[in-house]
């Protein structure tokens, strides 16, 4: 390896070191060697059993890396260590086994990630309608579900169908413009263009375009500014006959912080929801997985107890089974069951663990709550501010943030929508009264303990 490549390999390094957490980096990435440089292309040797798994999870991150040091003009190539360079390839045609490059990214890109397509996608009662929905939009843009709006939780898949949307649009009719943004992107963008009074250009960018493609709908909530070109933009190509996707963590009506205008035309059209995965369909999911990865597990419950261990989420789901790999690739072990408890006890608990240590939740919290007091649940959400409602109300928000992971936004979002400042403040009231009050004292260690009873 010449000096100047090995000086350009680790300014890639660096970059990749930073877009991705130690570990990561350590298992996947840093074995990885450059072989040559040349013509515009970066050819790099990868470990040869993991080749396929380095370019489908982490191509994009490398040719995102290399293009930062080298400009965007070089293609990164992965080779198996010990196999022959490939041979050159015309412009415009990357070699296989490159990650294709895809533009300037999912923010700015014009289609998401090319590698999550509808044939990739695994179809489960948890995410029927909103594949069918999706489908059914990219064939006939704009004569199906017009808006058509995803929601779930995180990981469920939202974002796998938002970008089937867009490369079968694309493949179907390459003429057709189609722009893939997120919420934060297109703030970020809407904010860049007023700084630069450059909002024309801003406006052709996202309304001179055939199908919008929204990730993350719920950012624009509490941006005044942006919320209002959100609204005209969205009008625009309703009016013109122009296909929206949006997706989101919440349905419309439970983005209270949007204005009632936005979450009005959100619910126009097909709101279709994503819950997470069953246990059929986390079974069809690693299944799927381990066969384009071309894993041989040595046991033949792996999987299932993998599934029977994560239940939230797609993104976790295939984590776990990354991590498992890993384990078993860096010390030689068989991908057995044994193993796969031994990686996972101390992230994912087993079901009769879970059972016996499972941590209250603020729908917890906010029923022991009502049972004490004597409240309802309405009340205790109300915007009311009698005293016999305020204080059950500051309370069970203090416990929220002391008994739950829950951020102070989402916990002031499930008190009725209330402001994360507003949460501070009843922490804030609830400590000094603790602290000066020994009947609120006693009166708490009751509520802990009887929250603690219904959780067990």
């Amino acid at each position: 390896m010449s000096t100047e490549l090995e000086h350009i390999w680790a300014r890639v390094q660096d970059e990749l070191a930073l877009a991705l957490d130690a570990s990561t980096y350590r298992i996947w990435l840093a074995p990885l060697r450059p072989r040559e440089l040349s013509d515009g292309r970066l050819v790099v040797e990868v470990p040869p059993q993991a080749c396929g798994w380095v370019r489908d999870r982490f191509g994009r991150v490398l040719q995102a890396g290399v293009e930062r040091v080298l400009g965007p003009s070089t293609t990164v190539v992965l080779v198996p260590a010990g196999a022959p360079s490939p041979a050159s390839s015309p412009p415009g045609n990357p070699q296989a086994g490159a990650e294709p490059h895809s533009g300037p990214g999912f923010g700015e890109g014009p289609v998401g990630n090319p590698k999550l397509t509808f044939d990739q996608f695994v179809i489960g009662d948890c995410n029927r309608l909103a594949h069918a929905a999706a489908l059914a939009v990219a064939e006939l843009p704009a004569q199906a579900y017009n808006p058509l709006f995803i929601c779930g939780p995180p990981g469920v898949g939202k974002t796998h169908l938002l970008s089937a949307i867009g490369n079968l649009v694309r493949s179907h009719d390459p003429a057709l413009a189609v722009r893939t943004t997120t919420g934060e992107a297109f703030t970020n963008d809407f904010l860049g263009a007023l700084n630069g009074r450059n909002t024309d250009s801003f406006k052709a960018r996202f309304r001179d375009i055939d199908v919008l493609l929204v990730d993350d709908v719920q950012f624009l909530e509490r941006k005044t500014r942006t919320e209002e070109e959100f609204f005209h933009t969205f009008n625009a190509l309703h009016d013109a006959g122009r296909q929206i996707v949006l997706t989101s963590d919440r349905p419309p009506h439970d983005l209270r912080a949007l204005e009632d205008r936005l979450r009005e035309r959100f619910q126009a059209g097909l709101v279709a929801e994503v819950k997470p995965p069953d246990r059929l369909t986390r079974m069809a999911i690693l299944g799927k997985r381990v066969q384009q990865d071309r894993i041989r597990p040595d046991d033949a419950e792996l999987l299932a107890l993998i599934a029977d261990r994560i239940t939230d989420d797609v993104r976790s789901l295939e984590g776990a089974l990354i991590r498992v790999v890993a384990f078993a690739s860096l010390t030689g072990r068989a991908l057995t069951c044994e193993l796969a408890c031994e990686v996972l006890d101390g992230l994912y608990p087993s079901p009769s663990a879970q059972a016996q240590s499972r941590a209250p939740t603020i729908e917890d919290i906010q029923r022991a709550t009502c049972r004490r007091f004597g409240l309802s649940c309405e009340e205790l959400l109300s915007p009311g501010r009698a005293q016999r409602v305020a204080w059950p109300r500051q309370l069970a928000m203090y416990l929220a943030r002391e008994l739950t992971n829950e951020s102070l936004l989402e916990i002031g979002r499930r008190f009725g929508g209330r402001d994360h400042t507003t949460v501070l403040h009843a922490c804030q009231r609830t400590s000094s009264r603790l602290a000066s009050d020994h009947a609120s004292r006693v009166a708490v260690d009751a509520l802990r303990h009887s929250i603690a009873s219904d959780v067990l």
